[in-house]
């Protein structure tokens, strides 16, 4: 003899397939169409000057110094801001080629002290090209 087989009344199965497949799909289509923009990790506001923009080439030492006096070299803050620690990072990046350009971009608040260090390891190191970065000045003569 057969008999009806009775379902039990407090379990329901509801398949979560299809809601993980959206899930991974909208996970995808974001991922791809998020934009990427470069940025550095430390927040300079830098100084205004007059004058024309210089051309710039792909291969250089870019210092970038925040206003506490944090470096970053090409992009890659360094863990203290020693003179010794920066020397090694720029030998590194310029891999002996003392004749690409040297770049300073400094916040407009950073003490001169790490300016002129980063200058200091320049000269030492022989590099000759050494810029200076700033943002275009205000022409009504402010």
């Amino acid at each position: 003899m057969k008999f009806k087989r009775q379902a039990s009344r407090g379990e329901s199965l509801v398949d979560i397939t299809p809601l993980i497949d959206v899930v991974f799909l909208l996970l995808i289509f974001f991922m791809v169409s998020a934009t990427f923009t470069r940025e550095s990790h430390l927040k300079i506001d830098l100084p205004q000057a007059d004058g024309q923009q210089g051309k710039i080439e792909k291969l250089n030492v870019d210092v970038i110094i925040d206003a506490k006096g944090n470096f970053s070299v090409n992009d890659r803050p360094l863990v203290n801001n020693q003179r010794d620690t920066l020397k090694r990072a720029v030998e590194k990046v310029a891999n002996g080629n003392h004749k690409i350009p040297f770049v300073i971009t400094a916040d407009a608040m950073t003490p001169h002290e790490y300016v002129v260090r980063a200058m200091d390891v320049a000269g030492q190191l022989g590099f000759v090209r050494l810029s200076i970065t700033t943002k275009r000045g205000n022409d009504n003569g402010k």
